[in-house]
């Protein structure tokens, strides 16, 4: 007979250890990757002994999978947020607006999220055809209704949605392109430039 009870909920110091090691985390894998990254290393970060973060965590892999899975739902809140009853126009807007910033105060995280992208999503493949796959169908449904209604310029939604994330996303996952290209201009004036850009574009875009 297995043993049916519930897990018990961590105490409020428990949960703060978990944070200090996942951000401690998440520098050592910015850093050093997910292959140059060890326990040792990301204890040390946390300021915490090796033993004191596999009791919390167990192993360096289900760190990077915790790490990954708090990236997501950061990723997604954004266009959960964007509303079928606000301005067509003023939603899509704010939408950008936030990515962007994201970018501008995550760039770690943000890197992190394309990293594992990029290979393959090992770790992350059944959240993205499952719950992205699932908000991106209904946000784009609301975008395609708002473009149906003469209220946004004839698009499609789902492409809209991927240029949005291409054009934001870039500035952290290619900031050092960006920045060479820019003369390592300030992050507050660079930043400022790509919201003006991008509200300019978008909005010479999306207008019916």
């Amino acid at each position: 007979m297995t043993d049916q009870s519930p897990p018990r909920k961590q105490t409020r110091i428990q949960r703060e250890k978990r944070e200090v090691i996942l951000n401690a985390a998440l520098e050592v894998f910015s850093v050093h990757g997910l292959r140059g990254a060890t326990l040792e290393k990301i204890a040390a970060a946390a300021e915490m002994s090796k033993p004191h973060v596999v009791y919390y965590f167990g192993s360096k892999d289900a760190i990077y999978k915790g790490l990954l899975e708090s990236q997501l739902e950061t990723w997604l809140r954004p266009l959960r947020e964007l509303s079928a009853e606000g301005d067509p126009l003023a939603e899509i807007l704010t939408y950008i607006r936030r990515k962007l910033r994201m970018s501008q105060e995550m760039p770690r995280e943000s890197k992190l999220f394309a990293t594992e992208i990029l290979h393959g999503a090992p770790r992350t493949r059944d959240a993205l055809s499952g719950e992205l796959k699932d908000l991106v169908d209904e946000k784009a449904a609301v975008i395609a209704r708002w473009s149906d209604e003469g209220k946004l310029a004839k698009l499609d939604p789902h492409h809209l949605i991927f240029s949005i994330w291409a054009m934001t996303q870039h500035y952290a996952d290619f900031d050092v392109q960006v920045r060479a290209v820019l003369n390592g201009k300030d992050s507050n004036t660079l930043f400022d430039e790509a919201d003006a850009y991008l509200t300019d574009l978008f909005i010479r875009a999306l207008r019916p």
